[in-house]
């Protein structure tokens, strides 16, 4: 969980670098703080002539000197004390970033690592802009917390806790007067900052909303102008920029106009510091120096009480972040168990157990009911049924896409809930009837960065039916497929996640609809070259042509969610009534 008291204690895990940077923080605040102590010398001994301390140890190093030289001197100190400062101050800085973008890139790794195991269910229902935004735009958002904010706030107390102390062995009584003053400034404006925290969590949601928008219709543009529906969703993009604009104008303006009246108050209090300090003047016994030295320390807090004002704001900044990444580790996550069972390990392929199984996406409408079947070792099955019956939906099942809340599913006797989700899909391959391909090379969608040998692959494909193809593009398995394989047909598509199959070599093989889009004397003579590999294993085919399934060992006919028939090709095709008589 993200808060911000999470990201402190991640702070303190780098104890050597915040020990360090804390201690070039003290000493950058004593450079700064000491600087006005000068004033009371330049004013007092100087001008008006008074006795004082520093003007006997100049001449005791130096001998007497023209006024001119001592005030060279002053000059040349402060200056050498404002550089060590500045240094100083740019070394912490590095400090907390360096601690920052470190606590950032573990958070990102954290989330990713959380995405990874997401379930499909969670994945299906959130858009991968808004996603972005949270793993960009959030996370740089607590970046420049932790990176900035965080320095800043570390030498802004500091220096204002130093130079109380100084105001109060100048002055106790006109010290307090301040003490009690200042924070008046901090509460008001803290008061303003949840406001503002309010606007800027609208205005992230803002972002999110537009990336997802916008990602969705650009994802989708081919389809988009197929329809020539271009105006319609630019037209949704171009509302979501103006709600951006507006939540984005709402912030700017209004967080800037709190800042400033805090400002102002802060200004307006500085004013009647100063008059006081004149009338402490007027009726004590404080010089004029420690006056101006009193004045200085004032406009020396000015920055750090900036900085804690300022504080108010980012601090409220971060919440909003941490509250949306939040929302990434609230998603449901896959279960997975200790030591799991492995029934594929040392086996060609597996049994496939499915008992009443019920199943429904949202809770109350069941997609399938009471499902009970039986599928051997090495058995050829088919799954039957009309659009809309249940079938892509057991397939998802099956692989583990979809967790079994009512009913069991076992493969080779081992129950889903005694094996990991990761062990099933890495030996049962589902083939989509619309394949996903990444915008990169036919050789990297074929392989998805696994070592596949050139013969590996050379086989693969022309098993797979695309030698030829690939024979036909001038860069060969190099030619990049564009976005979702745009550049490609459907059945050339289909046909790189068949080899893509084969090159992964699993135990159980699972095709939904993934012919659908290749002609019959294609598909004729892909089953004709995939029979040796399938052979051996089990394989369960979803289709709507009696021609791919007219060689399996059993067909399955789902309808309306129930399992309705089940036997051999000649089996179902005697009945009158059987869906397969329907079948082409």
């Amino acid at each position: 969980k993200c808060t911000i008291s999470s990201l402190l204690r991640e702070i303190f895990r780098y104890k050597r670098l915040v020990f360090l940077g804390q201690l070039i923080a003290i000493v950058t605040t004593v450079l700064i703080t000491i600087v006005p102590l000068f004033i009371p010398f330049l004013v007092d001994e100087l001008l008006l002539g008074k006795d004082g301390n520093l003007t006997k140890i100049l001449a005791d190093i130096f001998g007497t000197l023209e006024i001119y030289w001592y005030v060279l001197i002053v000059l040349v100190t402060i200056l050498v004390l404002r550089l060590l400062a500045t240094l100083l101050g740019i070394l912490q800085t590095k400090i907390f970033v360096t601690i920052a973008k470190k606590i950032t890139f573990a958070l990102r790794l954290n989330l990713l690592n959380h995405l990874q195991n997401v379930s499909l269910k969670e994945y299906e229902g959130f858009s991968v802009g808004s996603m972005t935004s949270k793993l960009v735009t959030d996370i740089e958002t607590l970046d420049g917390f932790i990176g900035t904010t965080v320095s800043k706030l570390i030498i802004a107390f500091l220096t204002l806790l130093f130079s109380s102390i100084i105001l109060m062995v100048i002055h106790w009584q006109l010290a307090i007067f301040i003490l009690l003053t200042n924070p008046l400034v901090v509460y008001f404006t803290a008061k303003l900052s949840r406001k503002i925290g309010i606007l800027k969590k609208e205005e992230n949601r803002a972002v999110g909303e537009f990336q997802g928008t916008l990602s969705d219709t650009l994802e989708l543009f081919h389809q988009i102008k197929a329809t020539n529906k271009e105006r319609y969703f630019f037209d949704v993009v171009r509302t979501k920029t103006k709600e951006l604009k507006d939540y984005a104008i709402a912030f700017g303006y209004k967080s800037d106009v709190a800042m400033k009246w805090s400002f102002l108050l802060f200004l307006s209090g500085y004013e009647v510091f100063r008059a006081v300090s004149i009338l402490a003047v007027a009726y004590s016994d404080l010089s004029v120096g420690l006056m101006f030295a009193v004045f200085s320390y004032l406009w020396v807090m000015v920055g750090p009480t900036q900085d804690i004002i300022n504080f108010q704001y980012t601090l409220a900044t971060a919440k909003s972040a941490c509250a949306r990444i939040d929302e990434i580790y609230a998603l449901e996550q896959e279960a997975t168990i200790a030591n799991p069972k492995n029934p594929f390990l040392g086996k060609k392929n597996v049994s496939i157990k499915i008992q009443n199984l019920f199943f429904s996406y949202n809770g109350t409408q069941q997609i399938l009911k009471d499902i009970s079947l039986e599928i051997k070792p090495g058995e050829k099955v088919a799954i039957v049924g009309s659009s809309g019956s249940g079938k892509s939906t057991l397939a998802n099942i099956i692989v583990g896409f979809y967790p079994v809340k009512e009913g069991s599913i076992s493969y080779d006797g081992v129950l889903a809930k005694d094996t990991n989700l990761s062990l099933v899909r890495e030996n049962i391959h589902l083939i989509l009837q619309q394949p996903k391909l990444f915008n990169d090379t036919i050789r990297f969608n074929l392989t998805l960065g696994a070592f596949c040998s050139e013969d590996q692959i050379r086989k693969a494909i022309e098993i797979a039916q695309l030698d030829e193809v690939v024979a036909q593009l001038k860069d060969g398995l190099d030619t990049i497929v564009g976005r979702d394989g745009i550049k490609l047909s459907g059945g050339q598509r289909q046909r790189i996640a068949i080899a893509r199959m084969l090159l992964s070599n699993p135990k159980v093989v699972i095709f939904d609809e993934s012919t659908s889009a290749l002609d019959t004397h294609t598909e004729w003579r892909l089953f004709g070259a995939l029979k040796e590999f399938l052979d051996s294993k089990t394989v369960i085919i979803i289709a709507h042509r009696l021609s791919t399934i007219k060689n399996v060992d059993k067909i399955y006919v789902l309808e309306d969610g129930f399992l309705v028939d089940s036997g051999t090709p000649n089996e179902l095709l005697a009945k009158e009534s059987s869906y397969l008589a329907t079948m082409q």
